[in-house]
């Protein structure tokens, strides 16, 4: 495979995992567009790396639950590349409390951000790898889709709705040439966790719970979904744990 030739869109890409695997992609030799929401400083950062690396680079602000928003980005990036041909879906808001307290409007967003954003890029990208008949697309599911976590119902369900979704989406498309798969992180130290462990008991606790006695790190995650994208051809409906064993 000529990676070179390979396009990729990571939603959320501005910080975290997001992050690391669009430097991780443009590292294997793909060039990348840059989702974003709200911070276009961070998103800037990501870009002057990939920049450095030589890669094709773009960032885009769109909120992925916006379906006129996730178009619009489509149509950006096809303006500039030509061809989208991975799709990293990673981009979520988190918002906790127990589900007496948990707002409607919190629950929504938090839905919207993960699962019906994951649905509407791959509404409009889908077909664009059927057309080429190559396609990998990785979504970004959760510890907490699987084993649940006190407090995190909405960010539970939508994780977990993100692996049915990627089941389903396998069957339909792997004659097309198309994988999906999906990748459930463990514990990381980015900022997304750090709402969740805010005291130093909180996050001694995580770390009692992972058989390799370590946070991971987006850099690892980002490994796996390289491998998926650039290796894993006989791989797709996968639900693949980077957990250093937290999950057994």
């Amino acid at each position: 495979m000529d990676t070179t030739k390979r396009v990729a869109l990571v939603t959320g890409a501005s910080r975290g995992i997001g992050k690391a695997i669009a430097i991780g992609l443009a590292k294997e030799g793909a060039n990348i567009i840059v989702n974003y929401r709200s911070r276009p400083d961070a998103a800037e950062e990501v870009v002057k790396v990939i920049k450095e690396m030589g890669r094709e680079v773009i960032p885009i602000k769109a909120d992925v639950a916006d379906d006129c928003e996730v178009k619009s980005m489509v149509d950006q990036a096809l303006e500039k590349f030509g061809s989208i041909d991975i799709l990293i879906n990673n981009a979520a808001l988190h918002r906790g409390g127990r589900v007496q307290t948990l707002s409607s409007e919190d629950w929504d967003l938090v839905i919207n951000s993960s699962l019906k954003g994951t649905f509407n890029c791959c509404k409009y990208i889908v077909p664009l790898m059927v057309e080429k008949g190559w396609g990998r697309i990785i979504n970004i599911s959760s510890y907490a889709g699987i084993h649940g976590y006190p407090g995190d119902t909405a960010y539970g369900a939508a994780k977990a709705g993100v692996i049915g979704f990627t089941k389903s989406l396998a069957k339909e498309v792997a004659k097309k040439g198309i994988t999906v798969n999906a990748v459930i992180p463990g514990y990381l130290q980015t900022d997304m966790t750090s709402v969740l462990f805010t005291t130093e008991e909180k996050i001694k606790y995580a770390i009692q719970m992972i058989p390799l006695g370590r946070p991971g790190k987006p850099e690892e995650v980002a490994e796996l979904v390289s491998f998926l994208v650039f290796k894993g051809s006989y791989s797709t409906g996968a639900v693949i744990r980077v957990d250093g064993g937290m999950g057994m």
